[in-house]
């Protein structure tokens, strides 16, 4: 071993016992230890994170394999290991301390964070490093803040801050958003949220939707989805035509991946808001559309989202509208299957779909090259129309 000859790069130790990291554990805060030093520490009554002090809404900790792995090859092949990326571990490790520190500006920090996104880009281990801690460093930062005012130093911090957690966050790290769960930091999202740069809503509806397409986050996103002020300000965006509009509505719709949110966006107003994103949408060509229009047709199953459509002026025209499209058939068949929904038990809703233009809008769909499963379910409405319209004049 050449442990000896080394000098150990300083996220391979332990912050408790110093030596080297042999079984790694990360506990809930991002931070790793020694098993055996972090058992003891929580067996002798510490329920805080012994690096931050921070309190452990969580008291377990999962093996961290990615830093295990590094080490066993820094250990058994430190002669073929790329030495750049030991030297990146080290300096991200510095840079992460200056983060942490209270004794720098968020104006510093700034440039720190651009200096750790160089290196996360340029390091041939960048996977590696964001495993070590760092994302959590850059949360508590952004929403651990919750006594630093709204001043434009950190509002820029932020922005870049969030904009690097949206990059570097993957599925197999989405339980460090957990963190959120805390009510404090809860309340901090939402605060920048309401107030915000319009690059930080941005960002903040990506985390969104990054949460609520994780199981490993269901319970966040459930909690979530109950913060009537969050949906509000989400469905605020839909308005905006933009940017905004579109992670707004990716967000809606990841939401709306759990029955239980489905109520409180509706009861929102998340319709009519996606009605209107539709339509602006339609106008720009959007790639978004078809996401918009898969979220009504989610929200479309309880019967107050199917009222919001008709009590829309431009709600069944904009549904309609998007059954056939000359650009691409994105979105046709949420489309078709809204209006197989609204007009079931509706004759208003049948009625005002034939007066938009719904017929000739199927039999174009069925002459083109969408999904077999598209023109199934085109077929189906055709027939429920003509029943329905049948069954309509033998009652008159």
């Amino acid at each position: 071993m050449k442990e000896a000859q080394e000098t150990i790069p300083h996220l391979f130790r332990c912050p408790i016992s110093l030596d080297l990291l042999k079984d790694p554990v990360t506990l809930c805060t991002g931070h790793t230890y020694e098993r055996s030093s972090i058992q003891k520490w929580l067996a002798s009554g510490n329920l805080t994170c012994p690096v931050t002090m921070q309190r452990l809404h969580d008291p377990s900790f999962v093996p961290n394999n990615t830093l295990r792995h590094l080490i066993t090859q820094w250990l058994q092949m430190s002669d073929q290991i790329n030495p750049h990326c030991v030297s990146a571990i080290d300096s991200m490790s510095a840079l992460r301390s200056k983060l942490e520190s209270d004794e720098f500006s968020f104006g510093y920090k700034i440039q720190v964070l651009q200096r750790v996104k160089i290196l996360y880009e340029e390091s041939p281990c960048n996977s590696c490093l964001i495993q070590f801690g760092f994302l959590s460093v850059l949360l508590e930062l952004v929403f651990g803040q919750t006594e630093a005012k709204l001043s434009q130093e950190y509002q820029e911090f932020v922005e870049q801050a969030l904009g690097f957690v949206v990059t570097v966050v993957s599925l197999d790290q989405i339980q460090s958003l957990n963190v959120l769960m805390e009510e404090s930091k809860l309340s901090r999202f939402l605060v920048l949220f309401s107030h915000g740069t319009a690059m930080v809503k941005i960002s903040l509806c990506h985390l969104v939707e990054a949460i609520s397409s994780s199981v490993q986050a269901k319970d966040l996103s459930a909690l979530l989805g109950s913060s009537t002020e969050l949906l509000h300000e989400i469905v605020q965006l839909l308005h905006h035509n933009s940017e905004a509009s579109d992670a707004a509505t990716k967000a809606i719709w990841s939401l709306s991946k759990l029955e239980q949110n489905i109520d409180n966006l509706v009861a929102e107003g998340a319709v009519s808001g996606l009605i209107t994103y539709i339509l602006n949408a339609q106008q720009r060509e959007r790639s978004s559309i078809r996401v918009g229009m898969a979220a009504i047709e989610k929200l479309l199953v309880i019967r107050r989202a199917k009222e919001e459509v008709m009590n829309n002026p431009n709600g069944v025209n904009a549904i309609v509208k998007m059954v056939f499209r000359v650009s691409d058939h994105g979105g046709s068949e949420s489309a078709v299957s809204s209006l197989i929904s609204l007009c079931y038990d509706s004759v208003e809703a049948r009625e005002e779909a034939i007066k938009d233009g719904v017929l000739s809008q199927l039999l174009l769909l069925l002459q083109s090259q969408c999904s077999a499963m598209t023109k199934t379910k085109a077929r189906v409405l055709l027939k429920l129309l003509r029943s329905k319209w049948v069954e309509d004049k033998r009652k008159l």
